[in-house]
C-alpha cells in the first residue's frame, strides 16, 4: 500500500483572494465562489479523483452517479472547512453555531492531572476542533508533519488573531517523543491525527470499512507507553453553519504491550469508521489509502 506524501495543495494567491471576500462580503459569498473552485478541482484532481471514487463506489457501495456527485461535494465541503478555519483564526465575525457532545469527558481528563492524548483523523476540521478545545482551560499541543507549503502556512499565520495551540513537529531524531512526554507531564492535551503515515514509518494493519488498511503505529504505541487517558475527537459540520464536536469517553490502555496497542487501534478505527459512515462527505483523504493501485 502507498504512503501519504505529507504535502497539502493550495496557493497563497488563492488564500488572499478568499480572505478578501471573507472580510468584505462574508462567508456566504465566499462559499459561492468556492463552488466554482471546487468544480475546477473536481475536473482536474487526477489520482485523487480515482481514490475518492473507489472510496464511495467500493467502500460505501454508492451508485456510479452518486459516487461522482459525492466527489464534487467532498471537494466543496473541504473548501468550506478551510474558509471556516480562516474566519475563526483571523478573528472575523462569524455566524457559526457549535454543539458539544462528550465535552464532560475531556473536562474529567483535565481533572485527573495526567494529561491526555486526543486522537483524530482527516475527517471534518481538526483546526476547528482545536479552536473549540481552547475553552477547556489547559494547554494544547498538536503533533504534525511539517508538510504544508511554507508560504501558505506563513500566510495563514499572518491573518491569525491568536492560535493558542503549540505545535510539536515530528522529527527524524525522535525529539518529538520527549516533547510529547513533557506536555503530558504538565497535564496538557496532545492532539494528533492517526490515519496517515509517511514512507518508512512503522505501521499496523486492521480493517476499515471492511478492507485491510495500514495505520501509523506511533500514536497507538504512545497511548500504551505514556499511560495517559485517550479520547477520540472529531469536529464535523452538520449543516453549512453548524459544527458538532464529538469526544469519546477517555480510557487508559494498560496490560501487555502488544495487546494494549492493538486495543487502542481497534477502538480508534471503530470511532473513525462510525464518523465516516455518518459524515461520508467529510473524510478528506486524497491518496491511496487501501492500496487500490496494487489490487
Amino acid at each position: 500500500m502507498s504512503s501519504w506524501k505529507g504535502k497539502s495543495r493550495g496557493n497563497r494567491a488563492g488564500f488572499r483572494i478568499f480572505y478578501w471576500i471573507l472580510r468584505h462580503g462574508g462567508i456566504r459569498p465566499a462559499y459561492g465562489v468556492l463552488s466554482v473552485v471546487a468544480f475546477y478541482f473536481f475536473l482536474f484532481s487526477g489520482k485523487a479523483f480515482r481514490f475518492q471514487f473507489i472510496f464511495f463506489r467500493k467502500r460505501l457501495n454508492y451508485s456510479f452517479g452518486k459516487s461522482v456527485l459525492s466527489i464534487y461535494k467532498n471537494y466543496y465541503w473541504f473548501g468550506q472547512s478551510i474558509l471556516d478555519k480562516m474566519v475563526l483564526m483571523s478573528g472575523l465575525d462569524h455566524p457559526f453555531r457549535f454543539e458539544f457532545e462528550g465535552e464532560a469527558y475531556l473536562k474529567a481528563m483535565v481533572e485527573q492531572n495526567k494529561g491526555g492524548l486526543l486522537l483524530s483523523a482527516h475527517i471534518g476540521s481538526w483546526e476547528i476542533a482545536g479552536h473549540l478545545l481552547s475553552r477547556l482551560g489547559t494547554d494544547m499541543h498538536i503533533v504534525m508533519y511539517d508538510g504544508e507549503h511554507q508560504q501558505i502556512k506563513d500566510y495563514l499565520e499572518s491573518i491569525s488573531e491568536k492560535y493558542s495551540a503549540r505545535i510539536i513537529l515530528i522529527r527524524d531524531d525522535l525529539s518529538h517523543i520527549y516533547a510529547i512526554q513533557e506536555a503530558l507531564h504538565n497535564n496538557a492535551f496532545v492532539c494528533m491525527h492517526a490515519d496517515r503515515f509517511l514512507e518508512g514509518n512503522k505501521t499496523m494493519v486492521t480493517n476499515l470499512l471492511n478492507k485491510p488498511a495500514r495505520f501509523p503505529a506511533g500514536p497507538f504505541l504512545l497511548a500504551r507507553t505514556f499511560q495517559s487517558p485517550v479520547s477520540f475527537v472529531f469536529a464535523m459540520k452538520d449543516r453549512a453553519l453548524d459544527y458538532h464536536f464529538y469526544a469519546t469517553e477517555a480510557k487508559i490502555y494498560q496490560g501487555p504491550k502488544e495487546t494494549a496497542v492493538r486495543e487502542v487501534l481497534q477502538d480508534y478505527c471503530e470511532a473513525m469508521e462510525g464518523t465516516i459512515r455518518k459524515y461520508p462527505l467529510q473524510w478528506y483523504n486524497y491518496y491511496d489509502f487501501w492500496g487500490v493501485e496494487t489490487l
